[in-house]
């Protein structure tokens, strides 16, 4: 099973959205839709791992707090500063979700 970290992003958001109407309009089941979740979770998952190469660093003034629970890294940060080669970003909170890239789940 992959990550479902990503349908809570626009694109993620927009298709459960799309799902749902068509359902209402009894164009295709529930259970229809619970597949193409299901596979967007897998292609999701699967096309960051494979397509994505850019690197950023980061440097935190502050760890505000951290969990680690099913595999799943949760960090609270304050006073975050981001580099990317030429770029930089400083922001004062973050959360950054981290999963197992490497775990098999994609």
């Amino acid at each position: 099973m992959s990550y479902q970290l990503y349908r809570n992003t626009t694109l993620g958001n927009t298709l459960q959205e799309s799902l749902d109407e068509l359902i209402q309009y009894g164009q295709i089941t529930p259970n229809l839709a619970f597949k193409v979740l299901l596979q967007f979770d897998k292609s999701i998952n699967n096309a960051l791992n494979q397509r994505v190469k850019a690197r950023v660093t980061f440097k935190a003034g502050k760890l505000n707090t951290y969990r680690f629970c099913d595999n799943v890294w949760t960090l609270m940060l304050n006073d975050v500063e981001f580099r990317e080669v030429h770029e930089f970003v400083k922001v004062d909170k973050v959360k950054i979700v981290a999963c197992d890239g490497k775990s098999g789940e994609f």
